[in-house]
Formats: structure tokens, C-alpha cells, sequence
């Protein structure tokens, strides 16, 4: 796993600590990766890694930093910590410090073409919202957990998007995933599917964790990625 650099991310109340890792050219378009509820623990560290082995420039902000934390350690009360978290995070400042940071990445030096935007969990509600207050050239979301609430929105997410879902999802259930997938596919939005796999999966410090399913899903990601970000 490539190691990342720390960097401030400029807002009106101080800066926000981020993580920035480069591909191997150094250069190359620009993700913008948003956390879970768990914050950028090491799972989002190596998604991020991961991201930049493909060639693009990432950056993950710590979007707990008003709130005084970086990560929840995994374990077996990381969910109620985070859901704790969660509770005391502000929506509409977060939207703002994630617009802050799409901004500090669309103007690094390394990044060669356009940006993209990336979440997880509360990272893909977070990020469904980045993309409506502002143009990237692409965003993927998985199981955006505020979805439900967020759907006002979908005609101002202009970017093509990927969403994916487990249909065995205990926050998201089908009925939720089939409004989420009638307001975001009229947009040109893609949605994907996985049989019995819980909210999370991708995530294998969590014990939802389905490893066909992210593997499935992390392979739709790359090529998505691909098409309308190419490297």
C-alpha cells in the first residue's frame, strides 16, 4: 500500500487535515475519496491506495475534524461509535468542507485532467451531495446511507454516477433501493445490484464484510472509473 501525505484543506474555520496519495507517474485526474461513518480509518487508507495504483491523484479529507477525530478504530463497538459520530456531524457544513476539498484537488499541480468523486456508506450520500453542489466528471457511491433523504437532488447531479447496493442491506431495504433507483436512473445514473450481500461490504474490517461482492463491485468501479475519468 502506497503511503499518503498529509495536507490542509483551507476553510473558514481553519484548515482540515487530508490524505493525499499520488500514482506512480505522479500525476494524473483527480478522485476525491469520502470516508464512512468510521472516518478515514485504514480501510479507506487502502481504498485510497488502491485508487492511486490506478493512476489517479486522491484525496481524502477528514471530514471529523470539527468534531475532534480522525478514525474509529475497528472493533466491536466501532458501529455504535460511528453512528455516535454521525449524529453529531453537521450536514450542510460537511457538504461544504467536501466542496472545499473537491476544490484544493481540482487545483493541485498533479492532477492532470478533471476530478471525480468516490464514497462510501456516509461517504456516498456525503458525496451524492458534493456532486450537486458542484460538476465533477464522475461519481461513484456506495451504499449511500442518507440517500433517502437526499433524493431532492438527483436532478442537479449531472456527473454519471454508479451506485451500488446489497439486496440484503439492513439500513437500505429493497423498496428504499428501488425509490433511490427511480430518481437517480432517469439522470443517466447505473445501479448494481448484489444477492445477499449487508450495507458495508465492501469493508473488511466490518463484519459485513462480502468478499464477492466487493470484488464485483470494485471491478465495475475500476471500469466506470475508467470511462469517464480515464487515466
Amino acid at each position: 500500500m502506497s503511503d499518503a501525505s498529509k495536507v490542509t484543506v483551507p476553510t473558514a474555520d481553519g484548515g482540515m487535515p487530508a490524505h493525499l496519495w499520488l500514482p506512480e507517474s505522479g500525476r494524473g485526474p483527480g478522485l476525491l475519496l469520502v470516508q464512512e461513518i468510521f472516518g478515514v480509518s485504514s480501510y479507506i487508507r487502502r481504498r485510497g491506495a488502491d485508487l492511486a495504483a490506478l493512476g489517479y491523484v486522491v484525496l481524502a479529507p477528514e471530514l471529523f475534524w470539527r468534531l475532534g477525530t480522525t478514525e474509529v478504530v475497528a472493533g466491536p463497538d466501532m458501529l455504535a461509535e460511528g453512528m455516535a459520530l454521525a449524529g453529531r456531524f453537521d450536514w450542510p457544513t460537511g457538504v461544504a468542507d467536501g466542496l472545499a476539498a473537491l476544490a484544493v484537488l481540482r487545483a493541485r499541480p498533479e492532477v492532470s485532467s478533471g476530478v471525480g468523486v468516490i464514497g462510501f456508506c456516509f461517504g456516498g450520500g456525503l458525496g451524492f451531495s458534493i456532486a450537486a453542489h458542484d460538476e465533477p466528471e464522475v461519481l461513484v457511491s456506495y451504499y449511500g446511507s442518507a440517500l433517502p433523504t437526499l433524493l431532492d437532488l438527483a436532478p442537479r447531479v449531472t456527473a454519471p454516477s454508479l451506485h451500488h447496493f446489497g439486496t440484503a442491506d439492513a439500513f437500505l431495504d429493497g423498496p428504499t433501493v428501488a425509490s433511490i433507483s427511480a430518481a437517480v436512473t432517469p439522470r443517466g445514473a447505473v445501479v448494481e445490484l448484489y444477492e445477499g450481500a449487508d450495507h458495508a461490504f465492501d469493508n473488511p474490517e466490518f463484519v459485513n464484510f462480502h468478499e464477492a461482492a466487493s470484488a464485483r463491485a470494485w471491478a465495475r468501479t475500476t471500469a466506470f472509473l475508467g470511462e469517464h475519468l480515464p487515466v
